[in-house]
């Protein structure tokens, strides 16, 4: 069986701090020992950092910091904005980090690094990469999610990959490329240092300027690196696989560099080489020339381990694999690297042969938890599929068994999908599966009745549910499989977690897709920037009409299914146990104050949006909207679930959010498109007045 292999026993390394919490005035100077003592406590904070886009290595999104309480959360107001508008950014993917007194982030396509004040906002210094054609072809440009911080002989450095595919280091007092790491790229403006050209290591043909000839494939970066042990350690991502009619692509090979040198220290191979663990997996020899799978996810990681976590997603081309038979290993999996040689420790893959695009859009979370009477390091790995897949981080055994389990087969004439696929007893799923007649709405005999007409016309099933051709015998506009490629979880919901108690917060919706699968040269007319050389016979039609995914509408502009559309699951993974769920934000007034309900108390349908969160020391923060819409904060007891504070905010918050204490002032900093925005229980400082 591919499914997992487990090679372990490596020793733990000396313990290191799982995040940069806390510095005082009370507790400098102090034995380290003494300084971890300190650093829970609250009256003590003036600084808590938030050193990774998740926090820290762990990827938990929790702060200790304690200011922001039940009792005070309704005081929070707008502190500061900034604005990328300068930098052209619009996603509002990214989350800062803050270490050493600076904010630092990344803003627009052409990846800007940008350090800020954390008290005002105000812009220190800011970084552009030269410009090349392989950054104007990036399909990610403004998906940048974050830098990676370490510090190297005793200076601050900010890293970032940037769409163009090269590792960047900046002094993090200056923006100033880092002397002695990495060299001279021969392209007109880049600088002597401070850059590695990544792929020189990715091991294929390429221009300096141009990059890998179209011919061969494509590759650019949306999330950052991770720093672990003074190792660097990069993913990547490719071109958007629903818009793909080739079969060629080059794979997302993880690559590792010294933080001090930029000198390249190791690759692994996602898609494996002959002679490697899960080459056979890639049947008819498909490890030739199929790509894609890379880890576009941010990584996690345990610096006491010494290990690195890399999801990944699937093979080239999203719902159609005929031209890459097998389990196809290390697509759709989470992968255990030793961070000083990229030696796989263990991995699990959590798809076979993945054709719903269930790709792993998220970071895991690492949290100890006492399992069977004993303390373990665990790591929760989230998934489109809405599995929770938890396991001991060291090793890689599942704390729960985990059941290979008969799927569905396509219809598809050259589709051969897995027979199985690996199914968590626990924790159970914290959101919609499959489509079954009772999860339909029910609010009237009408609106049922008109939800079963809608399906009718549709071919549904239990989870992993395939796509269906366009042109199928069944008399089916299409498949309809729920969670689809949406949600459960997305990239806009990362999961959190809290390291004191072990409970995993989920966000997730009950999002079902549809795709159409058509001839690959009829798409192939309408994908301009398709990467290869070879039309497969079938593909994916993203521009279908009423197939390009998300499913069918339902009656009377109603969902069809029944709420919560949008929620908040707690799982605790000491039993692997929900202990509470909640919908996200409140009902819509477009469902409240639909005719067809008129009268009926419809409750708390949750928006049907993921819910960007935040752990602290004293509640869950997160971000959603209220019934008509507005955007606010929401407060929430962490071990029950209830709602004990909601303020309004001035814009959406997507994507994620983060806090940080600076003089001794929480701020929560919202990701509000291409804007940050800075609450805090005061407002604008005075000291802020002066910048």
């Amino acid at each position: 069986m591919t499914n997992r292999r487990v090679e372990s026993g490596q020793a733990r390394q000396p313990a290191k701090n799982r995040w940069r919490s806390i510095r005082s005035s009370l507790t400098r100077g102090l034995p380290l020992g003494l300084l971890l003592t300190a650093a829970t406590s609250v009256s003590a904070q003036d600084t808590v950092e938030w050193t990774h886009l998740g926090g820290a290595a762990d990827h938990t999104r929790y702060s200790p910091a304690a200011n922001i309480t039940a009792e005070n959360f309704g005081d929070l107001k707008e502190a500061w904005v900034w604005d990328g508008a300068s930098f052209q950014g619009t996603s509002g993917r990214a989350t800062p980090s803050y270490v050493d007194g600076k904010l630092f982030t990344v803003s627009g396509p052409r990846r800007h690094v940008i350090a800020m004040d954390p008290e005002s906002g105000e812009t220190i210094w800011s970084y552009r990469e030269p410009n090349t054609h392989r950054y104007e072809y990036s399909m990610r440009a403004d998906y940048g999610k974050g830098v990676a911080f370490a510090e190297v002989d005793g200076k601050g450095v900010v890293y970032i990959s940037t769409p163009a595919f090269f590792l960047i280091a900046l002094d993090a007092d200056t923006g100033a490329p880092l002397p002695g790491f990495g060299g001279q790229v021969p392209v007109e403006g880049f600088p002597e240092t401070g850059v590695v050209d990544m792929l020189t290591d990715l091991g294929h043909e390429f221009d300096p300027y141009y990059g890998i000839p179209k011919e061969v494939g494509y590759i650019t970066t949306s999330s950052p690196p991770i720093v672990v042990n003074d190792v660097v350690v990069v993913g990547n991502s490719a071109e958007q696989g629903y818009n793909q009619s080739r079969i060629e692509n080059v794979p997302g090979d993880i690559l590792a560099y010294d933080a001090k040198s930029g000198d390249f220290l190791w690759k692994f191979n996602v898609v494996p080489r002959p002679g490697e663990f899960g080459n056979e997996t890639w049947e008819n020899d498909s490890w030739q020339y199929v790509g894609d799978v890379s880890s576009w996810a941010p990584m996690s990681a345990d610096a006491e381990l010494g290990l690195v976590y890399i999801p990944t997603n699937g093979g080239t081309i999203d719902f159609y694999g005929g031209h890459r038979p097998g389990d196809n290993l290390f697509g759709t999996s989470l992968i255990a690297l030793d961070v000083k040689t990229g030696e796989r420790k263990w991995h699990f893959q959590m798809v076979h042969h993945d054709i719903w695009n269930y790709d792993t859009p998220t970071a895991p979370v690492l949290l100890d938890v006492m399992h069977n009477g004993q303390k373990i390091p665990a790591i929760a790995q989230v998934t489109k599929q809405a599995f929770t897949y938890v396991f001991n981080r060291e090793t890689g055994e599942p704390l729960w068994p985990i059941e290979e389990r008969p799927v569905p087969q396509s219809h598809i004439p050259g589709e051969v999908l897995s027979a199985t696929q690996p199914f968590p007893t626990k924790p159970v799923a914290f959101d919609r599966q499959g489509i079954v007649e009772d999860e339909l709405i029910n609010y009237t005999p009408e609106l049922r009745a008109q939800a079963l007409e809608i399906l009718s016309e549709w071919e549904v099933g239990p989870l992993f549910t395939p796509p269906l051709h366009r042109d199928n015998d069944l008399g089916k506009r299409g498949a309809l499989w729920c969670p689809g490629d949406v949600g459960g979880v997305n990239i806009s919901g990362p999961a959190a977690g809290d390291p004191e108690t072990g409970i995993l917060y989920v966000t997730s919706l009950s999002g079902c897709t549809t795709r159409a699968i058509v001839p690959g040269a009829e798409a192939d007319l309408r994908y301009e920037t398709d990467a290869g050389t070879t039309t497969t016979g079938l593909t994916v039609a993203q521009y279908a009409v009423g197939t390009g995914g998300g499913g069918p509408r339902g009656p009377q502009g109603l969902p069809l299914f029944k709420p919560p559309y949008s929620r908040i699951t707690a799982i605790d993974l000491n039993t692997g146990e929900h202990l509470w769920m909640i919908p996200v934000g409140e009902t819509p007034d477009r469902i409240k104050n639909n005719p067809a309900l008129a009268g009926i108390d419809v409750g708390n349908t949750g928006t049907g949006a993921h819910a960007p969160m935040t752990i602290t020391k004293t509640m869950l923060i997160y971000a959603s909207q209220a019934s008509d819409g507005t955007p606010h904060l929401f407060a929430v007891d962490k071990a029950t679930g209830r709602q004990i504070g909601k303020v309004p905010v001035s814009a959406d918050t997507r994507y994620g959010m983060m806090t940080y204490v600076h003089k001794g002032e929480q701020y929560l900093l919202l990701q509000t498109g291409g804007k940050l925005t800075a609450m805090s229980l005061h407002g604008p400082r005075a000291s802020a007045a002066a910048h």
